[in-house]
């Protein structure tokens, strides 16, 4: 026999059409969804108390019972609407302006929530959780307040202080995590404002203020052009974001100024470099990192301009900017040392030889601690009035117009003070050419040796008259000065006895 095709009965919920019976059956989801809040099972009690309101959708008690399951999932705005559906079925519903009031307040909207529980109040005026609510919505009011005026300050360190306390009575409010995330970027603190602007990002990509607040990080980090994306990407979400839009044209201004400068420099025009990287310290003073080497640029500028002064206080002013950035050290480093300020320059030298022991490091700090050291030494270059690299005649020649001005008789009828001074420093011009005269005693001295542990000049037996006459022929007899109205300081003459 051929198989006979029979219907099975497929089993299904049995269709209701009375009210009454509709009634009963959204009490049982409500009942269900009762056990499974209890149990804290509250994706399933939201089911449950959904099941139910389709069932009877005017019943005031199932939207609140499902708000306050959408509040235990912080979904707040959801919870919201079912509260706000439950107060416009019941007025009287005491629970329904309760949770409105508690959803406002998480979301951040403290003028909301207040309105919400004085209508509770109204309903119940002993409501304890009601008064409570009450201070807090105020509580939150103060510190947006506070930290509005903060903002107007410049004082980012206590908006974040009154945003910290304002999340932790609205801690869905997406303004006040966007706020603190840019107070966090303007003080520097890249990374919290990167994970704060992140966490808001996962839950909502289109998120314009969070983008901002990402391409703000990223800007200051001195990544231009990634931040320029992503101001982009904020200002297609929201075209009228005011701040975006001037973050995005300050970044592109800063990066075309900065590289115009760069290209001067290059091309050995340091007059133009200068007054391009001081033009671009000007387009926005929030941009600490860019503007630190901006002001390290400059002073290069400037000690090729031999601005030295001026570059130090570039170099300063990058490293109050970022104490971490050992170019500004250097430059700076290179600065004293030009202008003989030795102690600044070893110490320089150190800091940056303490955050990166490179062995190029290790003998710019050696170079410096040696020059320190014979600066606390009679510079006997400086005695002679020569160069450092001065060859031997230099040196000679030095020594002989030195030697004649300071020399005791061409002063013996000065006050005694004066002749005192000229006998020391003429002993100093002898010490200096002794020195300087005979190469290893010259290397050892530009070597930083002290001079007088090897028998120098410390016995006391150092006579500087015995070394001008060496230097003059040997002639053991006194010289004679002419120090008439008709000679000048230069025009002296000598005789030998």
């Amino acid at each position: 026999m051929a198989a006979v095709d029979v219907d099975v009965p497929v089993e299904t919920e049995p269709v209701i059409c009375n009210q009454e019976d509709l009634e009963s059956q959204a009490e049982g989801f409500k009942e269900q969804g009762n056990v499974f809040y209890s149990k804290k099972d509250y994706t399933e009690a939201f089911n449950y108390y959904t099941k139910a309101i389709d069932a009877c959708p005017k019943n005031a008690s199932y939207y609140g019972n499902r708000a306050a399951t959408l509040m235990m999932l912080c979904r707040f705005r959801e919870a919201l609407e079912d509260s706000q559906q439950a107060v416009r079925l019941d007025d009287c519903f005491m629970k329904g302006h309760l949770r409105e009031g508690k959803c406002h307040l998480s979301l951040g909207n403290a003028m909301a929530a207040g309105r919400c529980f004085r209508k509770v109040l109204e309903l119940e005026p002993s409501n304890r959780e009601a008064e409570q609510e009450t201070k807090n919505a105020a509580t939150l009011l103060e510190y947006e307040q506070m930290a509005d005026f903060g903002f107007e300050k410049r004082d980012f360190r206590k908006v974040v202080y009154c945003m910290d306390r304002a999340l932790g009575l609205a801690s869905a409010c997406h303004r006040f995590k966007i706020l603190k995330a840019e107070c966090l970027a303007l003080l520097g603190r890249y990374p919290e404002a990167q994970s704060v602007a992140s966490d808001i990002l996962r839950m909502d990509s289109t998120n314009a203020d969070a983008l901002y607040v990402r391409g703000l990080c990223l800007y200051y980090e001195d990544c231009i052009d990634k931040a320029v994306q992503f101001f982009v990407q904020a200002l297609r979400m929201a075209p009228d974001h005011e701040k975006a839009r001037q973050a995005c044209r300050n970044a592109k201004a800063l990066k075309a100024k900065k590289e115009e400068g760069n290209k001067a420099f290059k091309n050995s025009n340091y007059e133009a470099a200068y007054h391009l990287y001081t033009e671009a310290l000007r387009i926005d003073p929030n941009n600490i990192k860019t503007n630190a080497k901006l002001f390290c640029n400059r002073a290069t500028a400037g000690a090729k301009l031999k601005k030295i002064n001026q570059a130090i206080g570039d170099c300063t002013n990058a490293i109050k900017l970022d104490e971490t950035y050992i170019k500004a050290y250097l430059r700076r480093a290179q600065c004293y040392m030009d202008t003989e300020q030795f102690e600044e320059a070893v110490r320089d030298y150190e800091k940056v030889y303490q955050t990166e022991k490179t062995t190029d490091h290790k003998h710019l700090l050696k170079a410096a601690q040696l020059e320190l050291k014979k600066s606390k030494k009679k510079d006997y270059y400086k005695v002679l009035g020569v160069g450092k690299n001065a060859t031997d005649d230099e040196i000679k020649k030095a020594y002989r117009k030195r030697a004649l001005m300071h020399h005791p008789d061409r002063h013996s009828a000065a006050a005694p003070e004066v002749q005192k001074e000229e006998e020391k420093k003429f002993k100093e011009v002898g010490e200096a050419f002794t020195v300087l005269s005979d190469p290893k005693k010259k290397v050892r001295y530009d070597n930083g040796h002290d001079l007088d542990e090897d028998g120098g000049f410390g016995g006391g037996d150092f006579d500087a008259n015995n070394i001008f006459r060496a230097f003059f022929g040997g002639h053991s007899g006194g010289f004679t000065f002419d120090t008439g109205s008709d000679a000048g300081p230069g025009n002296f003459f000598f005789q030998f006895g």
